[in-house]
């Protein structure tokens, strides 16, 4: 049983992915979603507002409950495996934007440049993985054929 657990058999890459499921999920949920999601219009307002970076201003709110939304139930769905693609994919465009959005702060101010967003950088890779590899055999997705 050991032996499979570190083999390249299916057990030990959907086991992988469950481990990487909960990692992720539980922390970017817990740490980063949980804040967002119950910071109500104002924080989702100043979340939104990163949308500028994008030359979309319209609906502040919208975007800002949309990323509060996808770091807080995307992560829950993402750690069980429900609406996983949907969700890794509302994860990555997160993760997309919050690189831009440290990449335009001003030089010296916290968070700024390529250092600032190395952990958004981390992260939309893990979500872009993840997205393409699927949520793996342990989870509540229908397994597809």
């Amino acid at each position: 049983m050991i032996k499979q657990l570190f083999s390249s058999e299916d057990i030990s890459k959907d086991l992988g992915l469950l481990l990487l499921r909960l990692g992720v999920g539980l922390s970017m949920a817990i740490f980063h979603g949980y804040d967002k999601i119950i910071g109500g219009v104002d924080r989702w307002t100043a979340l939104g507002e990163n949308m500028a970076n994008l030359n979309i201003t319209f609906l502040p709110v919208f975007w800002g409950f949309m990323a509060a939304f996808s770091e807080f139930v995307g992560s829950s769905l993402l750690v069980v495996g429900i609406l996983f693609r949907p969700m890794t994919f509302l994860l990555a465009f997160n993760m997309f934007v919050a690189i831009i959005s440290h990449l335009n702060r001003p030089e010296g101010e916290p968070g700024a440049g390529w250092s600032g967003a190395s952990h958004a950088i981390e992260l939309l890779s893990v979500y872009l993985c993840l997205m393409f590899a699927g949520p793996g055999k342990f989870s509540l997705t229908k397994r597809e054929k």
